[in-house]
């Protein structure tokens, strides 16, 4: 998706009144660390064998060598897949006989349960739970089945904003498939897979709002952003740049992006900064708030991986040319207009890879 995609987001109400929508997401707050049940796992104790040392150093761009603004240094440069592809972190998932992933369940779109597909017909608990799905599950699932035969042999964990990194450090899991943007810093912590897809930071407000965009107008304003977040560090920047007033209040960050839209229909905060794809989701889910301005920001998509997991980066990056491949009738394409295009519009395709 270019930046014009981004652009042209409609406000698609999906659910009941924002009371609604604040009642629904403050349910769903509490549950954001669960290991998730799923029905097709295999059996295993949940570790991802990854969390010891011994793994090598790996090859991929540090963030001594990474400059989002320098041809050949972008962030987004990730290791060419005709390399090893069947290393030390591969094998140990094909040991345990399935991917431990960590993703997001409440982003509309993106990694969520619908909880219309717990019912029967007339509205009551079925025996049938809803699962996980969304743009980003839809990932997850083709790289399982890539590795493993099985695109069902994967467990999810829900895992926090400010978790990400941490949770791919610890080896809680073996990557994580959850709206995280590549960047220089992250690079010093964790290594990614080629960009999976193209957005940019955006303002989200109430409709009734004067705040109009990354500008002036966030003067005063409180502004939550999550902890962690590439949407932190560029307010932060922002201010002391002077792209936004001194007085903008930025002081407010907390674990997990959507308990930013919580509080900004709560009336704790004005606005709240996030990537606008995700933000173009939460205007869908709740229609009293809106996307204000334009996108201030370029930034990408990877899946995470632990530091020196060189094969497993290869592999995902391989899983990645398969699943952009074929145009409009590509995998990517497939998921992005069954998950994307009603809140983000048409899209020109996924952003071409970087290699080293």
């Amino acid at each position: 998706m270019d930046e014009r995609d981004a652009r042209r987001v409609s406000l698609r109400g999906w659910g009941g009144v924002a009371a609604m929508a604040a009642a629904v997401a403050c349910a769903l707050v509490a549950v954001f660390t669960v290991l998730l049940p799923l029905s097709h796992t295999a059996s295993g104790d949940g570790s991802t064998g990854l969390g010891s040392g011994g793994v090598a150093e790996g090859l991929q761009t540090r963030a001594d060598d990474c400059s989002p603004t320098e041809k050949g240094h972008e962030p987004e440069r990730s290791l060419d897949p005709k390399g090893d592809q069947n290393g030390t972190a591969v094998k140990a998932i094909k040991t345990r006989g399935y991917l431990s992933v960590g993703v997001d369940q409440n982003s509309f779109r993106w990694g969520y349960r619908d909880p219309n597909k717990g019912l029967d017909s007339s509205g009551s608990a079925s025996e049938k739970t809803s699962e996980l799905e969304g743009f980003d599950i839809d990932l997850a699932h083709e790289i399982a089945g890539e590795i493993l035969g099985d695109p069902d042999a994967i467990r999810f964990r829900a895992i926090p904003t400010n978790q990400r990194i941490p949770a791919i450090k610890s080896g809680q899991v073996d990557m994580v498939v959850r709206t995280m943007t590549i960047s220089c810093d992250r690079l010093n912590d964790v290594d990614f897979s080629t960009a999976y897809f193209q957005t940019g930071q955006q303002v989200l407000a109430p409709r009734a709002s004067d705040i109009t965009g990354y500008d002036k107008s966030l003067g005063g304003k409180r502004i939550c952003t999550a902890k962690g977040s590439t949407a932190e560090t560029a307010l932060d920047d922002g201010r002391d740049k002077g792209d936004i007033p001194r007085s903008t209040d930025i002081a407010t960050t907390v674990p997990n992006q959507l308990d930013c839209l919580v509080r900004l229909q709560l009336g704790e905060v004005d606005a709240v900064v996030t990537d606008g794809a995700l933000a173009a989701s939460q205007a869908a889910q709740d229609p009293t708030v809106e996307l204000k301005g334009e996108p201030f920001t370029t930034e990408y998509y990877g899946v995470a991986m632990k530091k020196g997991s060189d094969d497993l980066v290869r592999r995902v990056n391989q899983v990645l040319e398969d699943y952009r491949a074929g145009g409009k009738g590509s995998g990517w394409q497939k998921s992005y207009d069954k998950w994307l295009e009603a809140a983000l519009g048409p899209s020109s395709g996924p952003p071409a890879p970087k290699y080293k």
